[in-house]
C-alpha cells in the first residue's frame, strides 16, 4: 500500500493572519486568495499542469484547528486510501484521531506524530 504521495498543504497559524497574509503577498509574491491562502498549480518540467494543487494558508492563531496540537503549523500529506492508512497506523501503535471528514473537497484524518504535532491526510476526490 502506499502510504504518502505527496503535500497536499501546508497550513500555520499567525498572531496578525491579515498583517502576515499581506507581508507574503507583498514581499513574496504569493496570490493570496479572501479565503487565506491560494492553490499552486502542479505542472511537470515543461510547465503543463498535470491536476494536483498544494494548498498554503494562514490561519489565526486562536482557531483551535490544529488542537491537540499546540504547534502552530500542521502539513497536509496526499494518501491515496485513507482507511487503510488509518488502519495500518492504528495497527503500528500510532495515535490515530477518531474524528474524519467526509466533504466535496475529499476524505480527511488526523495522526498525531511522536512529538503531538497534529498531522492532517487527504484522500482527494479522483482526478484531483
Amino acid at each position: 500500500m502506499k502510504r504518502v504521495t505527496g503535500i497536499g498543504g501546508i497550513f500555520f497559524n499567525a498572531k496578525d493572519p491579515a498583517t502576515l497574509r499581506a507581508w507574503y503577498q507583498r514581499h513574496l509574491g504569493i496570490d493570496v486568495q479572501s479565503w487565506g491562502g491560494t492553490a499552486f498549480s502542479w505542472a511537470d518540467a515543461a510547465g503543463n499542469a498535470t491536476g494536483g494543487t498544494t494548498v498554503w494558508s494562514i490561519g489565526s492563531a486562536g482557531s483551535g484547528h490544529f488542537a491537540p496540537s499546540t504547534a502552530p503549523f500542521m502539513i497536509n500529506y496526499r494518501v491515496e486510501d485513507l482507511d487503510a492508512l488509518r488502519q495500518a497506523l492504528r495497527d503500528e501503535g500510532c495515535e490515530v484521531l477518531e474524528q474524519t471528514d467526509d466533504s466535496e473537497l475529499g476524505k480527511f484524518g488526523w495522526v498525531m506524530d511522536p512529538e503531538g504535532n497534529k498531522v492532517e491526510l487527504w484522500q482527494p476526490p479522483a482526478g484531483r
